[in-house]
């Protein structure tokens, strides 16, 4: 009876380890993750001042848009914000640069512009990047979030204090069909 006792507590101990090590795995693969998407938002953030100012010269309509763009940009890069922050933040600014792309579709000369169509190749070549990457951390997301959810990892999860992770997600005019608007005065 006695090794009956100590087989069952040693098997309990082992399955702990092993839960601990696999979710320390998957709250690593989800960091991982993160930083790679982090090279592509360095690179999206380095071309954001560069459109908004091809964009400025064309654009008397979108002022706001282009503002809160730069805001949001700001907002992104500062040291202050947690990786789940910056996931909210980063989603906010891919539906702002979507509905800036529509945007421009009203502006004919800007579409036309070399300098624009050369930073719009640039941005949509990061963009590709960035959508592969949050595929990989979304994955990575998903696997970590599904093992700390799941009995009994739940359980070592909680001890650990590990807390759900927020997706990267794809912003609603990707999702749905895009039709243009005329320009809105909102001087």
């Amino acid at each position: 009876m006695v090794y009956v006792i100590i087989a069952v507590v040693i098997l309990l101990l082992l399955s702990t380890v092993v839960i601990y090590n696999t979710l320390i795995r998957k709250k690593n693969d989800v960091e991982n993750a993160f930083a790679s998407i982090d090279v592509m938002l360095r690179k999206r953030y380095d071309l954001i001042p560069k459109i908004v100012e091809a964009v400025k010269a064309y654009m008397t309509y979108e002022r706001e848009l282009l503002t809160e763009i730069t805001a949001l940009r700001v907002r992104a890069i500062s040291q202050d914000l947690s990786n789940e922050e910056r996931v909210i933040v980063e989603n906010k600014l891919g539906q702002q640069l979507s509905e800036l792309l529509v945007a421009v579709e009203n502006y004919p000369d800007l579409k036309a512009s070399t300098n624009f169509l050369q930073l719009q190749g640039t941005l949509n070549e990061v963009e590709e990047q960035l959508a592969a990457s949050r595929r990989a951390f979304n994955a990575a997301v998903t696997l970590y979030n599904n093992s700390i959810e799941v009995f009994p990892s739940n359980i070592v999860a909680s001890m650990m204090n590990y807390k759900r992770r927020t997706l990267f997600e794809i912003p609603a005019a990707k999702r749905e069909e895009i039709t243009t608007k005329p320009p809105v005065n909102l001087q």
